[in-house]
């Protein structure tokens, strides 16, 4: 077999702060203590046709019978690099759920998504080690087999498609970040590469798109998997007209019209479309970015992500404060200049029990970074964030408020945080 092209795009890192920025006087900032867990690469989990490497990180926060998702780097990257260099474990950290991360071990660091082997349930190579390690999981740990999806980016992304067609099973939902559809990388010479795919220019109905994935598992019949896609409009490496392909498929697949039953803009240079059903965890979800290259994810995405595979409902890790009582409401205050901001965050108690200690979770916009807080301590600095109370405000009656707050530096877009929690349950905002 040809040796597998290489998928060229920028590592994901984040972002790097160019020096030590002082608190200022009475401002709190909390530094984010090491994770008592750690990745660990797990040697002998069952059958390995890919020969993949196999690394899981579960988190001191994962109960009995957790959720699990698989992470899936992109070409030249591996399986550490993906943990390191994406938000996913420390949102397992908040969430408890289990993370693997599987490791291409080949030249490249490309996955088979284009083989024979590769596009049918149980037909070998990668996806099928990959579908080992979730057996291995959830034998090993006690993981819920009914909650367990996958993530990936470029090459990944592509395995995502490829695994939730061949185990429909196996995967509740995936997320696909710059990826293309199931079956469109398909070669029949040996090569890794398909050109006229990785350009855009293959296309075709819907029908024959969910055929594909129809063919990779004859007879199943149970339920399929959620999707949510994810595309910057200027990718040279996975045209982008492959975006457009992915959703015919997936709406096909689940039978649900193409035309949206949402479209809006989350974030500035974002069309978000929805298909089947108006809610976070709709049937299809497909996420356009608008200038951008082959260099997803940015911060914050990941979060969503979750939230879309409902993994943000799981239980809150064991030092997180038992809600009396979830309801609550938050409003914003935003200043901004140049390059930094001001957010004036008040949290009220709309339920009917008090709180007796709180954390609001919340998720920053791209490009954002907490430099200091005050009336609470924050971390980490960039993407999902925890607010935790201080020693004096940490008891809130019913209808009683508390007053909360950020500087931060920016990038461009100074919206307000999204996605807030407190204690687990969602708040009202506004």
């Amino acid at each position: 077999m040809k040796a597998r092209r290489k998928l060229r795009i920028r590592p994901l890192l984040p972002a790097l702060f160019g020096g030590v920025v002082p608190l200022l006087a009475g401002l709190l900032l909390a530094t984010p203590s090491a994770r008592a867990a750690s990745l660990t690469e797990v040697t002998d989990f069952g059958n390995n046709p890919g020969n993949l490497r196999m690394y899981e990180y579960v988190p001191t926060s994962a109960g009995a019978n957790p959720p699990v998702l698989v992470a899936v780097h992109y070409c030249t990257g591996t399986g550490p690099g993906f943990y390191s260099g994406t938000e996913f474990a420390s949102l397992a950290d908040r969430y408890g759920f289990i993370v693997v991360y599987p490791d291409a071990n080949v030249s490249g660091q490309c996955f088979d998504v284009s083989s024979p082997q590769a596009l049918r349930h149980n037909g070998g190579s990668d996806p099928t080690s990959i579908a080992s390690m979730v057996n291995h999981v959830v034998q090993r740990h006690g993981a819920d087999a009914d909650r367990v999806y996958v993530a990936g980016a470029s090459s990944g992304a592509m395995m995502t498609n490829v695994l939730l067609g061949d185990y429909p099973d196996v995967f509740k939902a995936g997320a696909a970040f710059m990826g293309v559809p199931f079956g469109c990388f398909a070669t029949t010479d040996g090569s890794g590469w398909n050109s006229a795919c990785a350009n855009g220019r293959i296309s075709k109905t819907p029908r024959q798109w969910g055929d594909l994935v129809r063919a990779a598992y004859p007879g199943y019949s149970g339920s399929r998997p959620r999707m949510q896609l994810w595309h910057g409009t200027t990718d040279t490496t996975l045209n982008y007209n492959n975006f457009g392909e992915e959703i015919k498929q997936w709406t096909d697949v689940l039978g649900v019209s193409r035309t949206p039953v949402l479209t809006d803009s989350p974030q500035p240079g974002w069309t978000r479309t929805r298909y089947g059903a108006d809610s976070t965890q709709a049937p299809v979800e497909a996420i356009s970015i608008s200038g951008v290259g082959h260099s997803l994810p940015t911060s914050g995405m990941t979060a969503r992500v979750i939230s879309f595979f409902g993994l943000h409902q799981a239980t809150p890790p064991p030092t997180t404060p038992p809600p009396t009582n979830g309801a609550c409401r938050v409003t914003n205050t935003v200043s901004a200049w140049n390059n930094g901001l001001t957010d004036n965050i008040t949290l009220t108690n709309t339920g009917s029990s008090t709180l007796n200690g709180w954390t609001l979770a919340f998720t920053l916009r791209s490009g954002q970074a907490i430099v200091s807080g005050w009336n609470a301590t924050f971390a980490p600095t960039s993407g999902a964030v925890t607010a935790k109370n201080v020693s004096y405000n940490g008891t809130l009656a019913p209808g009683e408020s508390t007053s909360i707050g950020f500087q931060a530096t920016h990038t461009g877009d100074t919206g307000t945080p999204t996605d807030f929690e407190l204690n687990g349950s969602a708040c009202q905002v506004g």
